[in-house]
């Protein structure tokens, strides 16, 4: 049986950015997981820049259109729990009771399990944040001037709140989050997957942030094509140290995190910023095959290079680990990450960050181990409701 979460809240209260960040997480652990989001239904049925009258209790052509559209992406959602979902996240304001009355009615109707993330925002400043930096960069005002974009959006909030009805069913099983996590309310969580939902989302900060991501510098190992090991840098990391440096001089963060091996705290030693070594960020552990090359692998342990090229992902080390362990072990990480309120600075090995990378820029689990990051060069990602903004910076000396 699925699970459905059916998110509840004003608009610019952070519902969508949670909904995707709920998915990337899940996805991430391995569900299959999608959100269902009103609004693009809704875009695609009436058009992208609709008046806030559009969004009034008392326009019933708008009633009647968006009451279209909230059944369409409801009926799209329940066609793909059939085909096998685990968690879909029916994206809308959802603001009335009568409203979630017919959404639990359907999914009972299908033999969903439903529970409601409810999002709820007193602190004015969070809103007026979210309408600027979040709603502004919506498909509804591509184009339009801010000040008018702004203005017309606060109007369609006052629609809402005009009829919004705040959970109260006990009987229900949600989950509240209020002032971007100030508060995390929950009732009737008693299942392993919406614990986990409820852990998640106690550790969401949904305000703005810059992560960095870089690799060591080139060690000796790299030289020789090794795997694993606790080796120094090469002459060329350590060139790199001094490259680092020089791009964060100007930079806002305020911390860098490192695994605890030679390679990552080295490469971080000149910067001067508040530094954690995690032992979750050691680099995947390659068992018997640690420190050979592979080669090596290939002429010792045939079997094991074959199985390993079959299933990058799922295939563990003897005495070792698999990609599929590196990411359940960095679920701690990923929940700091999330909650750090700063911009962060992470120095690592090449199979951490790939899962880390794989979580932050959404790719797929099953992308994680082929995808492409170099050494000697800093990833910066900025999460953002309708996507993520990546940059790559190639920093000397740079390694064929």
């Amino acid at each position: 049986m699925g699970l459905v979460l059916v998110m509840v809240g004003l608009p610019a209260r952070g519902k969508t950015y949670t909904a995707r960040k709920m998915v990337r997480y899940l996805s991430w652990k391995g569900m299959k997981t999608k959100v269902f989001n009103v609004g693009n239904f809704r875009r695609s049925m009436s058009g992208a820049q609709v008046p806030h009258e559009f969004f009034d209790p008392h326009n019933e052509s708008g009633m009647n259109a968006r009451k279209q559209a909230a059944k369409a992406a409801l009926e799209e959602l329940c066609s793909w729990m059939d085909t096998g979902g685990d968690v879909a996240i029916y994206d809308a304001t959802n603001s009335t009771q009568k409203r979630r009355t017919w959404v639990v009615e359907r999914l009972q109707e299908k033999g969903f399990e439903c529970a409601f993330l409810e999002n709820l925002c007193f602190d004015k400043s969070i809103v007026e944040a979210n309408i600027a930096q979040t709603k502004l960069g919506s498909p509804d005002y591509a184009g339009i001037r801010t000040q008018q974009a702004i203005d017309d959006f606060r109007k369609r909030i006052a629609h809402y709140e005009s009829v919004y009805e705040p959970i109260e069913d006990t009987k229900l099983r949600w989950i509240k989050i209020i002032d971007a996590g100030r508060q995390i309310i929950v009732n009737r969580c008693d299942s392993y997957l919406l614990s986990k939902i409820a852990t998640f989302v106690m550790n969401l900060n949904i305000r703005p942030k810059t992560l960095w991501f870089s690799r060591h510098g080139q060690s000796q190992f790299n030289t020789e094509e090794r795997v694993g090991g606790d080796s120094p840098l090469s002459v060329n990391g350590e060139v790199y140290i001094e490259s680092l440096a020089r791009f964060f001089e100007d930079k806002p963060i305020e911390q860098v995190w490192t695994s605890t091996l030679k390679r990552t705290i080295q490469t971080a030693s000149m910067l001067p910023l508040k530094k954690r070594h995690w032992k979750k960020l050691d680099e995947i552990n390659a068992g018997v095959c640690d420190g050979f090359t592979y080669d090596e692998i290939q002429e010792k342990y045939p079997d094991i290079a074959a199985s390993r090229r079959a299933d990058k992902l799922g295939y563990r080390y003897p005495q070792g680990e698999s990609y599929e362990d590196v990411i359940e072990r960095l679920e701690p990480v990923i929940f700091e990450i999330e909650r750090n309120e700063g911009d962060l600075l992470v120095v690592a090995h090449q199979a951490i960050l790939r899962a880390l990378y794989a979580y932050f820029a959404n790719r797929p689990r099953e992308d994680c181990p082929y995808l492409s990051i170099p050494l000697h060069t800093v990833i910066q990602l900025q999460s953002q409701t309708y996507g993520c903004v990546e940059m790559r910076f190639a920093l000397p000396p740079q390694i064929d």
